[in-house]
C-alpha cells in the first residue's frame, strides 16, 4: 500500500511547473502552432533538461544518461485538423514539466517529442511513423485524432517492434478497423484507449429517450474507418437499435467530403424519421444539414459523432446549429485532474482559451491524458528497453485527466475504456457564442449536467 502511495505521489510536479503549465500564455502556444503547421518535416519540441531540480520524484537529474524519443502522429492539417488543434498547446505544457528530465530506472534522460502531421490521410499517417521508426529511432510512439489516424500508425508500429499508446477513435474501429477479432486476436506492441459503441449508443439512446419521437431514426455512416463500424449490422447502430425499439433507416455508405446529400435525404424523409446519427467528418455534417434544412427536412434530434465535437462547427451553421447532440468524453466539468501537474480539467481547458483565444475542444485532455500514460509508462518500465516499455503498457492503470485508464480490465486485450455523456449545444458566453451543454450523465454520473435535452427548433 505505501508503495502504491509512493508511486502516486511521484506523479505531482513541483507548485513552480505546475502553475506555469496551468497558466502558461498565449505567445508560446502560438509559436508552436506555427511550428507544428508543417506538413513537411517533423517537429522537434525537445524537453532540455538542467540539474536545478531534483525534487520530482519523475523529473530531474539533468537529462546526462541519454534521451528518449516519443514519436507523436496527429492530423495537423486537412478535415481533420481540428482534432489537433490543441496539440501544440500541449506538447508546451509536457516540454515544460519534462524540462529538468525525466527520471527512468534511476538514470535521468531528457526527452524529445518528434511531430509529424498525417495531413488527415492514412496513407501519409503510415508514411510518417514509418519515418518516425525508421528515421528519427523513436522509442515510444502516440497517436490520436479518429481510426484515419491511429489505424496505419498503430500497423507500423505493430510490424516494426515499436510499443505504441493511442487514443480518440472507438475501440471497435482500431481494433476491428485492423483485423482485429475479439477472443482470438492480441496485439504485440500497440494498445488504445477510449471509449466503443456499446456506449456511444446507450449514450445516444438515453438522449432521445427524453424526447417524445416515433423512434425512427436516419444514418448517416461514411465509407471509412469509423463510418463502416458504425454501420456494421453486426457490432454497429443496426443491431443495438433494434434491439433498443428503434428503427433505422442506412441509405448506405457515401464518400468523404461528399457535396450532394439529396439521396439520403429523401431516404430520411420517406421513413419519416425524427432522429439523425452517424459519424461525418467536421466538413461534411454542414453540408447535409445546410441541404437538409433547404428540403424541407428538419428531425427532431440530430446526434452525431466526430463532427458535431467542435464549436467552430456549430458557429459556421450559427442559429441552425442550437440543438445539435453529441457525445462528451472531456470537458471542464469533468471532475479529473491531471496525474503529472495536479492540473485540473477546468484549469486545463481555460489555460488553452487563455493561451489561444480559442474555445476548449474535447481532444484537449485526451492529448495530455496520452502524455500522462506514456511517462508514467516510462517510468514502469523502468528502462528505454522497448519490450520492458510495451510490458510496462500491459498493466498500466492510472487515474488522468479523463478519468481512469485501465489496461486490466478492457472488452478486449490492448485496450482500455473511458467514460461517456451526452451533450447538446446551446446559445453561450463563449468564444464562438455556442457551448455543449451536459444534458445526460447516465453513464458517467460523476459528471454534472448543465440542463436536459430540448428537441430541435423548426
Amino acid at each position: 500500500m505505501n508503495e502504491e502511495k509512493d508511486q502516486e505521489q511521484s506523479f505531482r510536479a513541483p507548485m513552480s511547473r505546475r502553475r506555469f503549465f496551468a497558466l502558461s500564455g498565449g505567445g508560446i502556444a502560438a509559436a508552436l502552432l506555427a511550428a507544428c503547421g508543417s506538413s513537411s518535416s517533423s517537429s522537434d519540441t525537445t524537453a532540455t533538461a538542467d540539474t536545478s531540480d531534483t525534487t520530482s520524484g519523475i523529473t530531474g537529474g539533468g537529462g546526462t544518461d541519454g534521451t528518449i524519443k516519443i514519436g507523436y502522429v496527429s492530423p495537423a492539417t486537412g478535415p481533420l485538423a481540428a482534432f489537433a488543434s490543441a496539440d501544440a498547446f500541449i506538447f508546451e505544457g509536457i516540454k515544460t514539466f519534462l524540462a529538468d528530465g525525466l527520471r527512468v530506472g534511476g538514470k535521468s534522460y531528457k526527452v524529445e517529442i518528434l511531430s509529424e502531421d498525417s495531413e488527415s490521410d492514412p496513407t501519409k499517417a503510415a508514411a510518417k511513423a514509418g519515418k518516425l521508426i525508421t528515421e528519427d529511432g523513436i522509442d515510444l510512439m502516440l497517436v490520436g485524432n479518429t481510426p484515419d489516424t491511429t489505424n496505419p500508425v498503430s500497423d507500423q508500429c505493430e510490424a516494426n517492434g515499436i510499443p505504441c499508446i493511442s487514443s480518440v477513435a472507438p475501440w471497435q474501429a482500431w481494433f476491428i478497423g485492423r483485423g482485429g477479432k475479439p477472443g482470438e486476436t492480441t496485439f504485440n506492441w500497440t494498445y488504445h484507449f477510449f471509449w466503443g459503441l456499446e456506449d456511444i449508443i446507450p449514450q445516444f439512446v438515453n438522449m432521445w429517450n427524453g424526447l417524445e419521437t416515433n423512434k425512427s431514426v436516419g444514418g448517416l455512416f461514411p465509407n471509412d474507418g469509423d463510418g463502416n463500424v458504425w454501420g456494421d449490422t453486426t457490432v454497429g447502430f443496426p443491431p443495438a437499435l433494434t434491439g433498443a425499439g428503434y428503427t433505422l433507416t442506412d441509405p448506405g455508405r457515401y464518400e468523404n467530403l461528399n457535396q450532394d446529400f439529396t439521396a439520403q435525404i429523401a431516404a430520411f424523409k420517406a421513413a419519416k424519421t425524427e432522429i439523425i446519427t452517424g459519424v461525418p467528418i467536421p466538413p461534411d455534417f454542414p453540408t447535409f444539414w445546410k441541404q437538409a434544412k433547404q428540403q424541407g427536412f428538419v428531425p427532431k434530434a440530430a446526434s452525431i459523432g466526430k463532427a458535431l465535437l467542435f464549436p467552430e462547427s456549430i458557429q459556421a451553421l450559427g442559429k441552425d446549429g442550437i440543438g445539435l447532440s453529441s457525445e462528451v468524453w472531456w470537458s471542464p466539468n469533468h471532475p479529473y485532474s491531471s496525474s503529472l501537474t495536479g492540473t485540473s480539467a477546468k484549469e486545463l481547458a481555460d489555460a488553452y482559451t487563455a493561451s489561444s483565444g480559442a474555445q476548449w475542444t474535447q481532444p484537449i485532455g485526451f492529448a495530455h491524458a496520452l502524455f500522462e500514460v506514456a511517462i508514467a509508462t516510462l517510468v514502469a518500465a523502468g528502462s528505454t528497453d522497448k519490450t520492458a516499455i510495451r510490458d510496462a503498457i500491459k498493466t498500466m492503470k492510472i487515474d488522468t485527466i479523463v478519468g481512469t485508464v485501465d489496461f486490466n480490465t478492457g472488452p478486449v486485450p490492448n485496450v482500455a475504456k473511458t467514460a461517456l455523456c451526452g451533450g447538446q449545444w446551446r446559445e453561450a458566453d463563449t468564444p464562438t457564442g455556442y457551448d455543449l451543454v451536459i444534458v445526460d450523465n447516465s453513464l458517467n454520473p460523476g459528471v454534472p449536467t448543465g440542463g436536459t435535452i430540448e428537441p430541435i427548433s423548426a
